[in-house]
């Protein structure tokens, strides 16, 4: 949610800031704004897109080497130019943007309004900067001074950059909850909320922990302090991504090249995890704590979103192959409900972006209760990456588009490899197993090209249900996740009403939508349940219902019974899930596509939920 880039050196701000914005639109955003401080400081801001700033401040002056930019998605006030970011102090001497939520705001407000303050805006962020001004001059502080009591006194989550008309050479930024990076260049500085504005201009990062604060001088190294004036030693990390995965590369949208990305993101999520001869998997977040795993009573997966389907299908594999309970929980409702957590629980926390507010809180519940937390996430230095007792990358690379596509299959990827691990070190699964199920993941990346070679004939079917109002997807086992994940996809956004269910379910109520005007999608693979699924279909066919069927490749019985079938290569039981998701994947882009949606932006939706 929202984007933050800011900019300190010998270029001009101005351009690095809008490509910076650019960069980061993917996170999702209503409105944007630019500062920019020459002999002034200045703010420029507007209801709706970067496109939109970029008119606004086509004849202004915003020339100057120190600045910074933001994308606002809304929380406290509507969308509209006076609620974007940046946001002024009451004297205009500074200048705030913000991403997060503070939750003590109306307090602080009022307490403010008895000081003589007065608010332009509904948001939470100009409380903030009004209250850094206001202990500055009652304190007769230093800027430094008065953000770090200022922060010392607000409740919630926050990545703050600000700029002083009265300092024309420095910023200042802090975060808690929030992610923000430091980008260190050649005597330059970019700040973002993540690594894609700043790969363009150095490798070179510092990731700011929590209630630390970035002081950055120009001409001067960068200096960390905590808000309690702690001196903090800066590590400085390399970026791993390229400029190029950061563009289409001629495909019509990121999802689009997403997903076909997907052969090559589940191979570089097992490369250097299988050795040559598929008996050992070497995964060191496993190895280094086998004792805790081997000693773990049940593991509770905690999650949101595309993760959290994710997660499901971990719970089959656990069960399955290592023969370990497993509870499943949402973050957002794990966190509150005062949950039952042991010291000898495993709590395997997963998250694309590594920033995800509600699983970062529930990792800190289950810290102190003194579980034993791992961490699967796709970003490197991610706030879960470094919460985390230990974990997993996913190595998926950046993923752009809001709707997560092969983030979801990487996941998948290594919850396999750690099932398998676990499984192997318990003895639950037998030597011969493990090797076919590891050859069989390896034939994978090949299996879904195959997969992928289907895009046309889904194209031609989504045509026909791009006015349909409602989708029903069923699955049984390892399938039901992946109709959870469909469903998902196609409500993101095509912005249909879509719901997943377990296939044996749908006569304990969702049976009663059925009609000639529903469309339903069936996963029916060859399982241990296939006959129980042809049967449901019958249900729905009885019943004039729309059938669109995900089957093994040379099916003979489903195809049958179904409007639309849709192939795919034979493979495991378990590892079904990455290649039945794909087609459910492009189903709901090209539906999504023939309704005019903005499918890498949807509307509503942000990449990363860095705010509950």
């Amino acid at each position: 949610m929202c984007g933050i880039v800011a900019y300190i050196g010998p270029q001009e701000a101005h351009p690095i800031l809008i490509k910076g914005l650019k960069r980061l639109e993917y996170r999702g955003y209503d409105s944007a704004g630019i500062a920019i401080l020459n002999d002034t400081l200045k703010v420029f801001k507007t209801k709706g897109k970067v496109a939109d700033l970029e008119e606004f401040i086509r004849e202004k002056d915003v020339h100057g080497t120190i600045g910074m930019a933001h994308t606002r998605w809304a929380t406290h006030g509507e969308p509209n130019n006076v609620n974007a970011h940046p946001h002024f102090s009451q004297s205009e001497e500074l200048a705030l943007i913000h991403n997060g939520i503070i939750e003590n705001y109306a307090v602080i407000r009022e307490e403010l309004r008895q000081n003589g303050y007065s608010f332009q805006s509904d948001t939470d962020t100009e409380v903030l900067i009004q209250l850094i001004e206001y202990i500055k001059k009652k304190s007769n502080a230093s800027l430094i001074e008065a953000v770090q009591s200022a922060l010392t006194q607000v409740v919630g989550a926050y990545a703050i950059v600000i700029l002083s008309k009265t300092d024309k050479d420095t910023i200042i930024a802090a975060r808690k909850g929030s992610p923000l990076v430091v980008g260190i260049g050649e005597n330059e500085f970019l700040l973002a909320s993540d690594a894609t504005p700043i790969v363009e201009y150095t490798k070179d990062v510092v990731y700011l922990d929590d209630e630390e604060i970035a002081i950055i001088k120009r001409g001067e190294s960068l200096k960390v302090k905590t808000i309690r004036d702690v001196e903090k030693f800066p590590v400085v990390s390399k970026l791993e991504i390229n400029l190029s995965q950061l563009e289409k590369e001629g495909y019509d949208h990121f999802m689009l090249k997403e997903i076909f990305e997907q052969p090559k993101t589940i191979r570089d999520s097992y490369r250097g995890r299988i050795n040559c001869n598929n008996q050992v998997i070497s995964m060191a977040g496993i190895i280094d704590h086998v004792d805790r795993f081997m000693n773990a009573d049940r593991i509770i997966i905690t999650a949101a979103g595309t993760s959290w389907h994710a997660g499901l299908v971990g719970e089959y594999l656990f069960e399955e192959i290592a023969r370990i309970p497993v509870e499943v929980e949402y973050s957002s409702e794990f966190r509150y409900r005062n949950p039952v957590i042991y010291p000898n629980d495993v709590i395997i926390a997963i998250s694309q972006s590594g920033e995800t507010a509600d699983t970062l809180a529930a990792i800190e519940l289950g810290k102190q209760k003194g579980a034993f937390i791992y961490g699967i996430c796709n970003v490197v230095g991610s706030s879960i990456a470094r919460a985390t007792d230990a974990g997993s990358y996913t190595h998926a690379g950046p993923e752009i588009g809001v709707a997560s596509t092969k983030a979801f299959t990487a996941q998948v990827t290594v919850l396999v490899l750690m099932a398998l691990a676990l499984g192997q070190r318990k003895g639950t699964i037998d030597d011969a197993s493990i090797q076919r199920i590891l050859s069989e993941l390896q034939e994978i990346p090949e299996k879904v090209e195959r997969t992928l070679t289907l895009s046309p004939v889904i194209r031609d079917i989504s045509r026909m249900f791009t006015y349909s109002r409602n989708f029903l997807y069923l699955g049984r086992g390892f399938n039901f996740p992946v109709a959870l994940e469909g469903a998902l996809k196609l409500k993101e956004i095509s912005y249909i009403h879509a719901e997943g269910y377990p296939a044996a379910e749908m006569k304990h109520g969702p049976i009663a939508l059925i009609d000639r005007e529903m469309p339903v999608v069936v996963i029916a693979t060859n399982s241990g349940t296939y006959e129980k699924i042809i049967s449901n279909i019958q249900e729905v066919k009885a019943r004039k219902g729309k059938i669109i069927a995900i089957v093994t490749e040379g099916d003979v019985t489903v195809k049958e019974l179904a409007d639309f079938c849709l192939e795919i290569p034979s493979t495991e039981e378990m590892l079904v899930p990455l290649l039945a998701t794909i087609p459910l994947q492009i189903l709901a882009y090209y539906i999504a596509v023939f309704r005019d949606c903005n499918v890498d932006q949807p509307r509503n939706l942000a990449k990363s939920v860095t705010v509950e």
